[in-house]
């Protein structure tokens, strides 16, 4: 079977997915084993490195100050980059950023917005005056596909781990003084979870593809819950086109899947309050 997986990659596939499983041994609806670790960056306010599978991706969480923006004179600012460097897997050249950083950084900006993972009011510190400006930088360490899944896992666990010190503007002098002894955790107002699938030969859904998973599909499709089971995103990047109950069935899976991201992360922040 290798000299046919060299070959001809989609016919072996294809043998598998008859059979309702994967060359890796997976069911189609099952992710790739899932890792987080919190606070691993010790420069940055809050940091997260989130495996998924060999997908590897980190992200750093650094506070700044900034004025705030005029037409909002009483909200901060959360500026998310991604980063695809050659570092990660051969397809990324050096350089400025490549298209499918691009994207994945838009999607990543997309989830803040339409989550309201932070509320933009929560980081002013004094309206018209100052404010903080959270730069959300998500470094991909290994690519070996679904990163848009490990981008939203790694922001959310990063961003649960950010203090921030107390801020008081002095009114005689008009500056800012930090209190560092005094630092408080974000508030974190809603738990994105990403769900993503490949699509094959236009009708078969397999959840978390590989990199190979992804190149041989015709389509990918992203779905991004909070914990209510409300949508904040659907991701469709063209590709084969999906029926209303295939949709459904994505939804159902990305509920499912928002139970197990939230219990494993709720149970690495609980580990590391008791050390």
């Amino acid at each position: 079977t290798r000299v046919c997986e060299t070959v001809e990659p989609l016919e072996y596939y294809r043998r598998f997915l008859k059979e309702n499983c994967r060359p890796d041994g997976r069911e189609l609806g099952e992710f790739r084993t899932t890792t987080v670790n919190i606070g691993s960056i010790s420069t940055a306010d809050g940091s997260a490195l989130v495996k998924l599978g060999n997908t590897t991706v980190i992200c750093g969480v650094k506070a700044e100050f900034a004025a705030p923006p005029v037409d909002a004179p009483d909200r901060g600012y959360v500026v998310p980059n991604v980063d695809l460097p050659p570092l990660c897997s051969s397809r990324f050249r050096t350089g400025p950023p490549g298209e499918e950083a691009q994207v994945t950084s838009q999607f990543i900006a997309d989830v803040i917005e339409n989550s309201q993972i932070i509320k933009k009011e929560d980081l002013c510190i004094s309206p018209g005056k100052l404010a903080w400006v959270l730069y959300c930088d998500l470094i991909c360490l290994d690519y070996d596909g679904n990163i848009l899944d490990a981008c939203t896992f790694a922001l959310l666990a990063a961003l649960k781990n950010v203090q921030l010190p107390e801020v008081t503007i002095n009114e005689e002098t008009a500056l800012a003084e930090v209190n560092l002894k005094k630092k408080s955790y974000l508030n974190v107002r809603a738990n994105p979870v990403a769900t993503s699938f490949a699509v094959f030969d236009d009708t078969l859904l397999i959840v978390d593809p590989t990199g190979e998973e992804e190149h041989l599909s015709t389509g990918t499709l992203t779905v991004v819950m909070d914990e209510e089971g409300k949508l904040c995103c659907l991701h469709k990047p063209g590709g084969s086109g999906l029926t209303g109950a295939k949709l459904q069935d994505c939804m159902s899976r990305a509920v499912t899947r928002h139970k197990e991201v939230s219990k494993l992360l709720d149970e690495v922040i609980q580990s590391m309050k008791h050390k």
